[in-house]
Formats: structure tokens, C-alpha cells, sequence
């Protein structure tokens, strides 16, 4: 008899110990449904991450967005939406999304963007923007014959901001043909070719032919280029480099998978 009483003793104990872990991990019921407290940590970082401040407000109102949450989705699922194939899919998405940036972030966790790497790029970039910025002007044509004849108008006095009506950019047609200051780097070859040679308020001779049709160009202005130091950039520079290796990876598991 105390063998079973003992052995009722230890059961017991074993379940109130169970139920102390599961209250523990739980941060409140809803209809007998036990909310984790890691989604309650995950809904606070969440909130902490969009800028709010850790406060016992917070927590509350955390609490009580994932009641409701749990009310609305309970409502949900006695309704059978759960097994509507739009919203599985639906669901299934957003897990698949969850998990994609939980990969992402461990990746990036795990290939750091080194000093090194970092300065090379900016390096680079500084050689490639040269030592100069012009402020150009351009007319953009689908046609050389079309460009000729701007050129032609030009010449007999005609304003480079008036012909720039005709340009078929856009962006800069409305501002006189205007594209502000500017690297070489920042431009097609050819465009920045012809953009170098040029003498401050001259325009090109000759069409320029680039993918995007035929430029007429004017020079207006040339100043040195200072570029940002080191220091200013870096954070940015990192980042860029590190969403190219991320991409760089998703093409090689791409390359990778078997796909039927």
C-alpha cells in the first residue's frame, strides 16, 4: 500500500512539475489554446526592431494583439477557412517566407563582408568616377537624320533648351535636356566619351549613337569631384556587397537544384 501511495506521490509530483514548465512557456489561454511565450518574443522584437521601446505597456499590448489574434484565427478555423485550399496556399507562402529570411539572415550571419572587401569596392568606384563632374545637357533622338537637323538648328542660334522638347527622355526633356552634375561613370561610353571632350559650352558636333538612340550633348559646366570619404560610405558599401553575395547564392543553389 505505500509502495502505491509512493508511487501516486512521484505521478503527482511529475505532473505538477509538467505543468509548471508548460505555464513557464505559455503567456496566457485562449479557450483552452496555450499561447507560447516565443510568440510573444517574436512579436516583441518585432515591435522593439520598428523602433518602440521595451516598457511593460508594450508587453501588454503585445499580449493582447496575440489574444486577439488567437480569437480572430479560432473563429477561423471553426469556420473550416483553414482548409480552403486558397488560404493553405496562402498560409504556405507565408511560411516558406518566414523561413526563406531566417535562411538569409543565418547566411549572412555566417559570411561576414570583410574590411578589405569593402575598400576595394570603394576603391574601385573612386576609380571609376574619375576626378571630375560635368553638368550636362542632352537631347536624345531616335534617328541620326533627327539629330543632324537639332545639330543644324544649333548651330544657326537656336536654343539647345528649346530643341530639347523634342527629346524622347523624359526625365530630363521638361528641365532643358538638364541630367545635373555628373560622373563619367554614371553614363554609357559613348555618351561619356563624347561628354569628356568637350569644351564648357560647346555641344557635339555629331550624333552620339548609344543602345538608347541618338544624343545630342552640351557641355555647361566641370568642377572637381569630391568623393565622400571612406568612413561615410562603408556602412552602405557593406551592405551592397553583402545583397550581392546573397544573390550570388541564391543563382548557385538555383544552378544546383534539380528542376522537372
Amino acid at each position: 500500500m505505500k509502495l502505491v501511495s509512493a508511487r501516486i506521490a512521484v505521478a503527482l509530483a511529475a505532473a505538477i512539475g509538467a505543468s509548471i514548465a508548460i505555464a513557464a512557456d505559455t503567456i496566457v489561454t485562449v479557450n483552452g489554446q496555450a499561447i507560447p511565450q516565443a510568440r510573444a518574443d517574436a512579436l516583441l522584437a518585432e515591435q522593439k526592431a520598428q523602433g518602440q521601446q521595451d516598457s511593460p505597456q508594450l508587453q501588454n499590448a503585445v499580449k493582447e494583439e496575440l489574444v486577439r489574434r488567437e480569437v480572430m484565427a479560432q473563429a477561423a478555423r471553426k469556420q473550416g477557412l483553414d482548409k480552403k485550399g486558397n488560404v493553405q496556399a496562402q498560409m504556405e507562402l507565408a511560411q516558406q517566407a518566414i523561413l526563406i529570411r531566417a535562411y538569409i539572415q543565418d547566411y549572412v550571419a555566417n559570411n561576414p563582408v570583410s574590411d578589405e572587401a569593402v575598400r576595394k569596392a570603394y576603391d574601385e568606384i573612386k576609380g571609376r568616377a574619375g576626378d571630375k563632374e560635368y553638368k550636362v545637357r542632352h537631347i536624345l533622338v531616335e534617328t541620326e537624320d533627327e539629330a543632324k537637323a537639332i545639330i543644324t538648328k544649333l548651330q544657326t542660334g537656336e536654343k539647345f533648351e528649346d530643341l530639347a522638347t523634342q527629346s524622347t527622355d523624359p526625365g530630363s526633356k521638361g528641365k532643358g535636356g538638364e541630367l545635373g552634375w555628373s560622373n563619367p561613370g554614371m553614363f554609357v561610353q559613348p555618351f561619356s566619351d563624347a561628354m569628356v571632350k568637350l569644351e564648357k559650352g560647346k555641344f557635339t558636333g555629331v550624333p552620339v549613337k548609344s543602345d538608347f538612340g541618338y544624343h545630342v550633348i552640351r557641355l555647361d559646366d566641370v568642377r572637381e569631384l569630391k568623393a565622400p570619404p571612406f568612413e561615410e560610405v562603408k556602412g552602405q558599401l557593406s551592405q551592397r556587397i553583402q545583397q550581392q553575395q546573397v544573390e550570388r547564392h541564391m543563382l548557385d543553389l538555383r544552378s544546383k537544384a534539380k528542376v522537372e
